[in-house]
């Protein structure tokens, strides 16, 4: 088999450290919750190889390269369906999982933020994810309130899985090394079901929030409901990186009162 080339357009940088692999596929640990894993973007099978060895999993891998699926489909012909050549972010997970499963992956860098919405979309059915992503998204998704890096991830995330940076990765372990460090993390779905408020409109609130994050509240999320419906509640007053999750529905609850007013 010729070996796959990494493709900048796709965002490639293929893993080459087999212990690092091993590590990132050992950090499925929720399996007592589903049997069924996604690889996501396998290039040439460095996480496959271990995935495939685990017995409790059955094992899917999706690559939008052809030349990945080509080379993947002749290094695993055991995976026949299971193996998709196919865009991740179009992928229809109901047709596929009938029920829960998890998601892993050297993600491309390119789409992290995209594939991290994906999964909220399908928060229900993902109920773990590890992945490998840029040093940075990493750091920003398991941010805590307070801190430079929490921002409109970190909040969306943190609202429905419980988020562990695992550990960081150098670029000399990848083929062409990236420019930047890596890290992986580990997301596990908690037990909020849908949060105690208006979520669609918790969602505009918070995204209000964040892109004025140096405005205090009172002014970021005017653009969401009128000062002038305003009040003198406190969190109007702080900015949206101090307020966690949890102030962001209490915010919510309250903005939806006064809307209704």
């Amino acid at each position: 088999m010729s070996l796959v080339k990494a493709k900048k357009h796709l965002g490639q940088h293929f893993l080459t450290d087999k212990g690092i692999a091993n590590r990132i596929v050992e950090a499925l640990v929720s399996t007592d919750k589903y049997n069924q894993v996604l690889e996501v973007g396998p290039g040439m099978g460095i996480l496959s190889d271990f995935l495939l060895q685990r017995k409790d999993l059955e094992t899917y891998l999706i690559d939008i390269d052809t030349e990945s699926f080509h080379f993947l489909n002749e290094k695993y012909p055991q995976l026949g369906d299971r193996l998709i050549n196919g865009d991740f972010l179009k992928l229809d997970f109901d047709a596929i999982f009938p029920g829960s499963f998890a998601i892993i992956g050297n993600f491309p860098y390119n789409i992290s933020s995209q594939i991290l919405f994906k999964i909220l979309d399908n928060r229900n059915k993902v109920v773990e994810m590890v992945g490998m992503f840029q040093k940075e998204v990493a750091q920003r998704c398991a941010s805590p309130a307070g801190s430079k890096d929490y921002g409109i991830l970190s909040v969306f995330l943190q609202a429905y899985y419980k988020i562990e940076y695992l550990f960081t990765v150098k670029p000399g372990t990848f083929n062409p090394p990236p420019k930047v460090h890596s890290a992986v993390i580990r997301l596990t779905r908690n037990e909020v079901e849908t949060l105690d408020c208006d979520e669609k409109l918790f969602w505009r609130v918070v995204k209000a929030g964040f892109n004025q994050r140096r405005k205090t509240l009172r002014n970021a999320v005017s653009a969401v409901m009128p000062k002038d419906k305003m009040d003198d509640h406190i969190y109007f007053e702080k900015r949206a990186e101090q307020l966690t999750v949890a102030d962001f529905v209490a915010l919510t609850q309250h903005v939806s009162k006064l809307m209704e007013a």
